[in-house]
Parts: C-alpha cells; sequence; structure tokens
C-alpha cells in the first residue's frame, strides 16, 4: 500500500507472524468428556465420534480429529479471556500497532459474552469494555504523550450498513447510504461518524448507547441472539508534547462480534428470522473463502469484494495489524457438528500471516516551524564563520536577475580569455556558475545544429522512409554510413554510386588506399583487389575487424600506414623489383601456406583462430548443457514412476475429500514438489541449449567465412610471388595500367601473351620496310 511521504509512512516492518486463534468452551450440564478431550498444554482438543452401525461393515466414516491452537479456555473466567487475549493487543496499539480481536462460531456459543459481556455483574465485563479502560490507563500512564481517542461503531445487517451512534442528539441524519471506500489511508466506511473521547466514562456511554440500538432476536438454540455483525473501532492517535518531534503514530483496534452460524433445522427459523439467518450464513461463507485464499500462497486473487464484512475487515484480514480470533463452541454431543466447523475455521485462520508494522505520520505544521527554526539557526552561525574569516559582505538569499546576468557575463569572458578567474564567495554563486555554464553550453549546440541545418540536410536515424529514400538516391550505403566517409580509422565504408564521376577520385584514393597495403603487401608485391572480388574482400575486411580488438586493429593498421610509407610501389622502384630473389622452381603448397599464415596472413589467422576457440568452446558448453538436460529427464522419468506408485497405492486404500479437498500424504506432496521443480529446471536448461545452438551457427558462419577469406588471400598471394613469370612482371612494369592482381592470373597470361605478339609484329614490318627489295636491283641499267 503506497503511502504519501508527506503525510504518513509505515516503518519498522516485522516479521511475519500467524494469527493468533483461540477457542472458548461454552460450559455446559451435559458436557461431553467422552467425545471432547483437552491436551496436556492447554493448546490441543481432541474429538471422538463413534461409527455409525447403520451405515453397514465397510464405513469409512472419519471418527478422530485433533486440533492445535494458540489456547483452549475451558471454564476461563472473563479476566482469565481477556489476559490471554486482549490485553498484549491493547498494549501494542498505542505504540502504533493495528489490532484486531475477533469472535466466531455458532448461535449461542457466547460469542456476544465474550466481547462485550453482560452489565448485572462488573467481573463478568468482556473484552471491549476491558479494552477501553486498559487504554484509558495506558494513555495516564504517558504524560510525554498526548494521545486521543476516538470509537466508532458499525453493523451490518442483511448486507446493509447501519451507524449504532447515529441515534445521538449531535449526530445529523445523513440520506446519503454508507458505503465502503478504499484510498491509499486504508479502509473506511463513509458516512460512518466517529467520536471522541476524552474519559473513560465517555467511551462507555458510547458503548452502552451502540448495544441498545443492536438487532436481537429470539429462537429455539439463543434467546438473544445477534442478528447482525458489529465492529466496534478504537482510533488512537499519539503525539509527543516535545514540539521538535515531528512525527506521531496512530492505530486502530477493530473489536469484531460475529452473528453465529445457524442451522434452520435447529433453530426453527421462521419468515424474517429466518431471512435474517440466510443473510448471516451467506456473510459467514464468504468469510470462510476469503480465509481460505489468504491462507493459500498461490492464490493471487482474495474475494474481499463478495460481501460487506469482508470488504469492511480487508485491511484487518492478513494485513497489517496483530489478528486473534476466538472460536466459541459447545461442549454437548448434539452441537458436535457445528463445533466441528468452528474449529475448523479457526484453524484455517491460523494459516494467515501478517506483518505488523508501526504506522507513522508527520505533523505537516510542526514540520515547518522546525524546518525554520533550524534555518535561522542555520544562518546565524553562517554569519559567525563568515565574520571570523573577514567576510562580512556575504549574503545567502536567492540571488535576483541582476546578480544572474552578472555571473552570465562572468562565465562568459572566462570562456573567451578576458577573464582568468571567477571570484567565489558562497555556495548559491557556485551553483549559478554551474547553471550559466550549463544555459551557454545549450545555446552553442542550438548554434552549431543550426549552421549544419543551414549547410547540410540532417537526417533522423530513426527516419527508416527517409533513409530508404536517400540509400536509393546512392547519397548512403546500406548500413547509413555516407558514401566515402571513414570509421575513424582510414577505411572507407561508404560504396560509391555507379553514377559517379571517374575523374574525381582524390579523395576517395584517400580513403582506400590503405585497404590493399594492409593485406596485400609482401616483398612490394600488391595483393588483387579489383571488381567483385575487391568488394567482396572489402566486405570480408570489415567483419573482421569488427570481431578483433580495437588494440589489435590499432597497431595493425599502424604497421600498413608504415609499409606504404616507407615502400613505394612496384611500377615506381623497379630497382627494388630487381633485387627479389625468386626460388627457380615453386616451393609446395603446405610449406607456402604455413609462411604466408606467419606473415603476410597473419592478421586474418589469428582472428580465424579466435573464431575457432570461440566456436570450440560453445560446442563445449553445448555438450554440457546436452548431458544436463538427458540428466534431468532421468530424474524426471523416475519421479513420475514413484508418483505413479504413490497415486495407485491412495487409490488403492480409498481416498479421502474434506469439502472438495483432495487430501494426499505428505511423501507424495514432495514428490510433486520435486516434480514441479526438475520440470522448471528442464525448461531453463533446453532453453539455453537452444540459445547456445544459435550461437554455434553464428559463430560456425563466422569461421567458415575467416577460413574462404585465409584461402582466397593465399592463392592470390601464391600466384602473384610464384606462378607469373619474370617477362610477364617486367611487362607489366612497363605500363601503369595493369598492375599486378587487377586481373585474374589466366587472363593475364592472355593479355601479356597478346601484347608481345602486337611487339613481334610490329618489329617485323619495321624490319621488311628498311631492307631493298631484289628486283629493283636486276632492272637497274649498267
Amino acid at each position: 500500500m503506497k503511502r504519501r511521504k508527506d503525510k504518513r509512512r509505515i516503518i519498522k516492518m516485522g516479521t511475519r507472524k500467524k494469527v493468533h486463534a483461540y477457542v472458548r468452551v461454552k460450559p455446559t450440564d451435559e458436557f461431553a468428556y467422552e467425545m471432547i478431550t483437552f491436551g496436556e498444554d492447554n493448546k490441543s482438543i481432541d474429538i471422538h465420534i463413534k461409527k455409525d452401525g447403520r451405515r453397514g461393515t465397510v464405513n469409512n466414516q472419519q471418527t478422530d480429529w485433533s486440533f492445535k491452537l494458540d489456547g483452549v479456555l475451558h471454564d476461563a473466567s472473563q479476566d482469565c479471556v481477556y489476559d490471554t487475549v486482549a490485553k498484549e493487543v491493547v498494549a501494542q496499539a498505542l505504540d502504533g500497532y493495528n489490532g484486531t480481536i475477533m469472535c466466531y462460531g455458532q448461535t449461542g456459543a457466547g460469542k456476544t459474552y465474550t466481547m462485550t459481556g453482560t452489565t448485572e455483574n462488573y467481573k463478568h465485563r468482556g473484552i471491549l469494555p476491558r479494552a477501553l479502560q486498559q487504554v484509558f490507563r495506558m494513555i495516564e500512564e504517558r504524560p510525554t504523550h498526548s494521545i486521543t481517542v476516538r470509537v466508532s461503531y458499525l453493523e451490518i445487517y442483511n448486507e446493509t450498513l447501519f451507524d449504532l451512534l447515529s441515534t445521538l442528539p449531535y449526530v445529523g441524519n445523513s440520506d446519503t447510504p454508507m458505503s465502503i471506500v478504499e484510498s491509499p489511508q486504508g479502509i473506511f466506511v463513509k458516512g460512518l461518524s466517529v467520536h471522541m473521547t476524552g474519559r473513560e466514562e465517555d467511551a462507555f456511554s458510547l458503548l452502552f448507547e451502540g448495544e441498545t440500538n443492536r438487532i436481537i432476536a429470539s429462537h429455539t438454540m439463543n434467546k438473544n441472539s445477534s442478528r447482525s455483525h458489529c465492529i466496534f473501532t478504537i482510533y488512537i492517535e499519539a503525539h509527543s508534547r516535545s514540539l521538535s518531534d515531528e512525527k506521531y503514530v496512530t492505530s486502530k483496534i477493530n473489536l469484531v462480534d460475529l452473528a453465529g452460524s445457524e442451522r434452520v433445522g435447529k433453530t426453527g427459523s421462521e419468515g424474517q428470522i429466518l431471512k435474517e439467518a440466510t443473510y448471516i450464513n451467506k456473510s459467514l461463507s464468504f468469510l470462510e473463502q476469503a480465509i481460505i485464499a489468504l491462507g493459500d500462497r498461490k492464490r493471487e486473487h482474495v474475494p474481499f469484494r463478495q460481501c460487506k464484512l469482508t470488504h469492511a475487515l480487508k485491511d484487518s484480514l492478513g494485513g497489517n495489524c496483530n489478528m486473534v480470533i476466538v472460536a466459541n463452541v459447545y461442549g454437548e454431543a448434539t452441537q458436535l457438528d457445528e463445533t466441528l466447523s468452528s474449529l475448523r475455521f479457526a484453524s484455517r485462520m491460523k494459516l494467515i500471516t501478517t506483518e505488523p508494522s508501526i504506522n507513522e505520520k508527520y505533523d505537516a505544521e510542526r514540520m515547518v516551524k522546525n524546518l525554520e527554526k533550524e534555518l535561522i539557526l542555520l544562518k546565524q552561525e553562517l554569519a559567525i564563520h563568515d565574520s571570523l574569516a573577514n567576510r562580512a559582505m556575504v549574503t545567502y538569499d536567492p540571488m535576483d536577475e541582476v546578480q544572474i546576468a552578472e555571473i552570465n557575463s562572468q562565465v562568459r569572458r572566462y570562456l573567451d580569455g578576458s577573464l582568468e578567474e571567477i571570484d567565489i564567495i558562497n555556495l548559491r554563486q557556485i551553483q549559478e556558475v554551474f547553471n550559466q555554464f550549463k544555459v551557454i553550453l545549450s545555446l552553442q549546440e542550438q548554434e552549431v545544429e543550426a549552421n549544419l541545418r543551414r549547410k547540410y540536410t540532417l537526417i533522423n536515424k530513426n527516419d527508416y522512409a527517409t533513409i530508404t529514400a536517400v540509400q536509393k538516391a546512392g547519397l548512403v550505403d546500406v548500413e547509413g554510413n555516407t558514401v566515402g566517409e571513414t570509421d575513424g580509422q582510414g577505411f572507407g565504408l561508404g560504396i560509391a554510386p555507379f553514377s559517379a564521376k571517374p575523374g574525381k577520385k582524390g579523395k576517395i584514393k584517400k580513403s582506400y588506399k590503405d585497404i590493399p597495403g594492409a593485406l596485400g603487401k609482401k616483398d612490394g608485391l600488391l595483393s588483387p583487389v579489383s571488381g567483385k572480388d575487391g568488394e567482396s574482400i572489402s566486405t570480408s575486411r570489415t567483419q573482421l575487424l569488427s570481431s578483433s580488438k580495437e588494440a589489435d586493429v590499432k597497431d595493425v593498421l599502424s604497421r600498413d600506414r608504415e609499409a606504404s610509407g616507407s615502400e613505394p610501389l612496384a611500377s615506381d622502384s623497379p630497382k627494388e623489383d630487381s633485387r627479389i630473389t625468386r626460388p627457380a622452381t615453386p616451393p609446395p603448397k603446405p610449406s607456402a601456406f604455413e609462411e604466408f599464415k606467419n606473415e603476410r596472413g597473419s592478421e586474418i589467422n589469428r582472428i580465424f583462430k579466435q573464431n575457432k576457440t570461440i566456436l570450440n568452446d560453445r560446442r563445449k558448453k553445448a555438450s554440457e548443457t546436452a548431458q544436463r538436460i538427458n540428466s534431468i529427464k532421468k530424474e524426471i522419468d523416475t519421479t513420475k514412476e514413484a508418483l505413479d506408485v504413490q497415486k495407485n497405492f491412495r487409490e488403492e486404500q480409498g481416498e479421502y475429500e474434506n469439502k472438495g479437498l483432495m487430501i494426499i500424504d505428505e511423501e507424495e506432496f514432495l514428490l510433486i514438489l520435486k516434480l514441479k521443480e526438475l520440470k522448471k529446471q528442464y525448461r531453463g536448461e533446453y532453453q539455453d541449449l537452444h540459445d547456445l545452438k544459435a550461437e554455434i551457427q553464428y559463430c560456425q558462419h563466422l569461421v567458415d567465412q575467416c577460413r574462404q577469406r585465409l584461402l582466397t588471400e593465399f592463392d592470390i598471394w601464391y600466384n602473384e610471388s610464384f606462378l607469373i613469370p619474370e617477362e610477364m612482371q617486367a611487362s607489366l612494369k612497363a605500363k601503369g595500367s595493369i598492375r599486378l592482381g587487377l586481373f585474374p592470373l589466366t587472363k593475364l597470361t592472355s593479355l601479356v601473351r597478346l601484347k608481345m605478339m602486337r611487339r613481334n609484329l610490329a618489329k617485323s614490318k619495321l624490319q621488311s620496310s628498311l631492307t631493298v627489295p631484289t628486283r629493283s636491283l636486276s632492272t637497274m641499267p649498267e
């Protein structure tokens, strides 16, 4: 329940405790001693019924019951009942704990006598007048607190609310029907009058006034039978007389006298009395349903709104209060059925747990006065410190607009460099200086954004329609990066559109020049990056870099840049190419592959091994999870078999139901709990295995991608280093239009051969033009 911080809160949460349940046996001359026995500790009651011989030889009738309670009050006086049941609850109420005391039982069992008592004899007073007397006596013992007491008396008759104190002359008549209202402060009855009582005599007068207005009737079981449920509430509010303490506590004590349950066959009720009995039994049935729901921890909903009784006691049943129930029973053999019903109800009440806590509020007026007094004292103390430190001009009042404008000017001059430092006088000035820094920063951000909007068109990353349109226009790539945009490490992530002009490539060249050098530099040769192959290599390069560590990537890039800056291109340095020694025959591919992995392909090989290690780890975890799932499944099957054996044994022995609830032994119950926990573990492990399989599939994809990239790079390096003839390399170096790696090896060979054929043909034509024909020599004159 939420509390407003400025008005009320609950503190000192106590430990959860069970509801206390007592049974009071009505004294009678015909007490069934052979059927009802009490335990030696006076906290248990056993009931034995002889089997009915008319049911035949096979008779599964239950004959023995045993109930464990907090106390059995047999032949107990009113003083003993009050000291046992109510004294502690009332004492804690003055400390801020709510309390509820309820009397339950069949009609004529002594509920009203226990709660109210009789007026003929002073010793026969019940719980209610004794509680009032204890409250006022404890108030006299606490002179340090100002305690106010208020009371109200509510009657629920035929599901209608009545105020038993409305007949007082100073209580005005109200035509609005009473209703139960729920609020953050709790449950209260709208229209119920609450009366201030400054003395014990005034409280007793209100109690007697309400008792005279109660509705009673006579039938065969009880001459003065209560025909309604009554709730007498004592409201206590304790303030400390010390003005510095703004906290105070509140509490309430609900004293509930329920109408007795009736069996129409025994009472012989007719007419209006029968109608009243119907409403009484119906409301008590709803009360029992709410008690069963509160005792079942698996139940999320408790049906408090089914009747007015349970709705009015919502914050008392299982709430933050001390709760006690007194089950009043007959001790006669003819009333054993009703006695068993009352004892079952008391046993169910013991299953309910409450969490008593102190209800603490704050007096707003006292709090404001205390804060004002503290503020004055703090200002005086600051003035003393300032005078001792020779700071007489310091003020601690809120700043006006002129002072704020002056601080803004100082901050601007400090940012411009015209002011070296800002003089700090007090805390308010420090806070205002930081505030002005924030204001100036916000203005600068707005100016920058405005300038960007004037020069560029800004696109929101969450605006998918605009991003799609820009991608179709070729301005950004599929990942949302602009064309030619770099990732901060020299790699261009954008893809140029097909409509871009090839002439302007200075800026793009600056972004992409390091890509071949990073992975394709080996003894002055460049790796082939062109066309679709280059595009796929660039993509895989980006994926590999994203999976490696940032420090390793920066290291590789720095080495690539140093290498690209120190080593010239192959076409520009023929002298260095002449130094390269080349073996007569190509080395075997396995040994060349090991050399490639250690030198030029070391980065790709490292990422490949790292991804493979992650993949093996995920596979190992998946295998361990699968083994756990199999073991859990075997244990589930074993538990099911044991549960089936228990169930078959129960069916053979005969099942026992109590009001529709199946009764099972403890061993079967533990097996059911174990099976439920095993199924929960099985579902959790299965979900983990499903997630691991998805991770394995993704890691396998990365490993395959790295392996394919490693093999592709090796083939390119091997072909360039060992398979291209030297004359082809020399012809390639002679012209700058064709570079190594620009075309596949087969196409490159055909192009070089065609070039050599053309050169030979041109040489033959030149020789023929310079040679004189022999036929001309023969025809010359002598």
